[in-house]
């Protein structure tokens, strides 16, 4: 074997492995293979008494990957690695070039943003070696969640029952619940507005009150508006304003801004979009059946585009729509940008969605539509309106109206189904003209209290203020539910939108960490050590310092609140449990709050907080013959036998829900992946050739702060009762 290419995807490896020909073996690493150990002082894995020098160990589902990998290397010339063009993926390759014993100093680190034949060749043409301040950065990332997502979490699940914290995590929550607090505090006013609604020429328009003797106009009761009505008897057009009006596409997508379009426009949540976004990164089958990567890298932060996909886009707009709509390529980054990432766009302007439609799944068609509109949007000319605004006056108050008419559409072209811009035509007026059929109409109004984040609003305020990193946000969103920090769902009936609401327990431990840790979790704290990793990565800061720094301030912070923080008793019940007779009491688990036995582990009796048990049905049981009684368990609600135990029948209620093909092949057996839902309730995705086929697709996870959280609520304990109690499935 002359070359060996290691790729972190499996679902890579094969397209990638077309591209470059026989004389390359490209296999996965299957993302990351080691991680820090969980030995030494606080089973941290790092030494904070020697220079917090790292421990790593292979993870245990990576051994045979390891083994098979060091086989491979030890047969080839030469050895490629190409993880994903990010600080991650530099972690990756360095990882793999411990672990296989490479020269650190050999070119061999293969960057590409796109999976398309083109973009591959060339990327081997350029190899380079592997960005040790990349890495630096990216281990101190680690080693600052490892210290949080370790301590703090253990001192939350000790003191208050929670079930962790993290560095950026908890500041994601302290917006949510200083949101609810401000809600809270929140005590709305009266206002009014007034309109005069006018007629002329069989055309109705209004004219809304700005100004009352050239002051702002405010009004805070009714008797205002009764007092500016009276006041008002004659109109008069008193200046006529025309100008056109440009509106400018919108910068393609980056991370943040395809997380948030895609949570308004197709309502998807980050997640989702990221699990998509992945999937056409990678490649899908088109014509031939050969695989082609559909759009550039998705995590990304600049709104950059290369030279060549310009350069193509314009002729592409100036053939299919013509010259007037071509427009020019424009850049804006934040400070923290990495540009030498692109923005997300698709590989080829020529793989039109209509084109591409037949390849992909309904979720994949829209969410590809969109990226394709953005990024051919942005590279197009500014839309034209034609702008009138009249100032109408009547004894010293002053009301205007405004119209408008699209003479261009410019972008709107390909983007009219995510912006619509509305014609709001005038009449045909002239200064100093009298207006005659004028009706004045008073509107009372309450000021609103500021609006709950849904999942596009959270994700901007973190990107605005610079917490985290755009590819972490899905990660983050979902670890606050499967906490039990957060909800997410519809404030009311007719609510569209789904909003954040805190719980119970996501209040306390956003209290208990603002009283003790006031200093590092917070939004500045926060964005600052973003700030500081990136000047880690341009080698312009000690990453060791760094954590030093930290860990040093951290520490007597832990220590005080070890020592100050009271322990929240269980809440008790005031009932006695069936079993054993001992107090049952509240607990908060995945699922929210239940009830359990304070006896716990010895008698491990649970159920719903609000659960009525041994209600009768009408069914009596097939073994016995018993009557049957409507239970709750883990899973929901199910009928069991009234003898238990000693007639253990048990019947489910739930209706069985046939699996929906994705369109996709195993990539095992061959045959088709479908969508079924687990007894948990959540959907996956495995083979339709279960059980024979036992394969199921797993979600990629990316985030070193969601998998240090995952470890320190890990129980040491083996029984399976006990972790049901502490995770609340029961």
């Amino acid at each position: 074997m002359k070359n060996l290419v290691i790729v972190e995807s499996p679902s890579k490896s094969k397209t990638i492995e077309k591209y470059l020909g026989g004389d390359y073996h490209v296999v996965s690493s299957k993302g990351h293979i080691r991680d820090l150990a969980t030995t030494g002082k606080g089973g941290l894995g790092i030494d904070v008494d020697n220079n917090f020098e790292p421990t790593y160990k292979i993870n245990s589902d990576k051994r045979a990957v390891v083994k098979e990998l060091k086989e491979l290397a030890k047969k080839s010339e030469h050895v490629f690695l190409a993880s994903d063009p990010d600080r991650e993926g530099e972690a990756i390759a360095w990882h793999l070039a411990n672990v296989l014993d490479l020269d650190m100093n050999e070119e061999n680190r293969i960057i590409f943003h796109e999976i398309t034949k083109k973009a591959v060749i060339e990327a081997f043409d350029h190899p380079r070696v592997i960005d040790q301040n990349l890495v630096k950065s990216q281990e101190t990332r680690r080693m600052l969640d490892r210290i949080i997502g370790f301590k703090l979490s253990k001192l939350l699940q000790s003191k208050i029952k929670s079930k962790s914290a993290g560095r950026v995590q908890s500041v994601a929550l302290r917006l949510i619940v200083e949101r609810e607090n401000e809600i809270r505090k929140f005590k709305s006013e009266e206002y009014w507005t007034l309109a005069a609604n006018i007629k002329k020429d069989r055309k109705k328009f209004v004219a809304t009150l700005n100004k009352v003797d050239g002051k702002k106009a405010d009004l805070k009761k009714q008797e205002d508006v009764d007092t500016i009505i009276e006041r008002c008897k004659e109109f008069e057009v008193s200046s006529i304003e025309k100008k056109v009006r440009k509106r400018e596409p919108k910068m393609p997508f980056i991370t943040s801004t395809l997380q948030q379009e895609a949570s308004t426009k197709l309502n998807f949540g980050a997640k989702k979009t990221m699990q998509i976004a992945q999937k056409l990164y990678e490649g899908l089958p088109l014509a031939g059946g050969i695989n082609e990567g559909l759009i550039s890298y998705m995590r990304t932060d600049s709104t950059r585009l290369s030279e060549i996909f310009v350069t193509d886009a314009e002729k592409y707009i100036e053939e299919t729509y013509g010259k007037e709509y071509r427009g020019r390529a424009r850049q804006k980054n934040s400070e923290n940008a990495q540009d030498a990432h692109e923005a997300i766009r698709p590989t080829n302007i020529l793989n039109t969605p209509e084109r591409m439609k037949e390849y992909l799944t309904n979720d994949q068609y829209k969410l590809y539509k969109l990226i394709y509109a953005r990024t051919l949007a942005s590279l197009m000319a500014a839309s034209k309106s034609d702008v009138v605004n009249v100032q109408i006056v009547s004894n010293g108050c002053e009301f205007s109206a405004n119209g408008s008419v699209l003479k261009f559409d410019g972008y709107l072209k390909v983007y009219g189904d995510y912006e619509t811009v509305k014609d709001e035509m005038l009449p045909e007026l002239i200064e100093k003209e009298k207006l005659i059929n004028v009706e004045l109409e008073g509107k009372q109004h309450f000021t609103e209290p500021p609006l709950r984040y849904s999942e596009a609003r959270l994700i901007k305020e973190m990107e605005e203020k610079g917490i985290g990193r755009p590819s972490t946000y899905a990660i983050i969103i979902d670890t606050l539910q499967a906490r039990g920090y957060v909800s997410l769902e519809r404030p009311s009936s007719g609510s569209k939108t789904k909003v954040f609401i805190p719980s119970e327990q996501g209040e306390l431990t956003d209290k208990k960490l603002k009283e003790y840790f006031e200093d590092i979790i917070n939004v500045s704290y926060t964005a600052n050590m973003e700030h500081h990793l990136d000047e880690i990565a341009a080698g312009n800061r000690d990453n060791i310092e760094e954590v030093r720094t930290f860990y040093e301030q951290f520490e007597p912070m832990l220590q005080n609140a070890y020592e100050h923080m009271e322990k929240k008793e269980l809440e008790r019940t005031g009932e006695v449990c069936p079993e054993c007779g001992s107090e049952l009491v509240y607990r908060i688990g995945r699922y929210g709050k239940f009830i359990s036995c304070i006896n716990f582990p010895t008698c491990r009796y649970t159920k719903s907080e609000n659960e009525e048990e041994n209600v009768e049905s009408e069914e009596v049981c097939p073994k016995c013959g018993s009557k049957l009684v409507m239970k709750k368990g883990r899973y929901g609600s199910f009928l069991a036998c009234s003898n238990y135990p000693e007639c253990k029948y048990i019947k489910s209620n739930k209706t069985k829900e046939e699996p929906v093909p994705t369109g996709e092949m195993c990539p095992e057996c061959g045959h088709e992946l479908v969508q079924r839902k687990s007894r948990f309730g959540t959907t996956f995705i495995g083979c339709s050739n279960y059980p024979k086929c036992r394969y199921i697709k797993k979600e990629k996870k990316k985030t070193e702060e969601h998998e240090e959280e995952k470890k320190a609520t890990k129980k040491v304990t083996k029984k399976k009762a006990e972790k049901e109690i502490e995770e609340g499935d029961k």
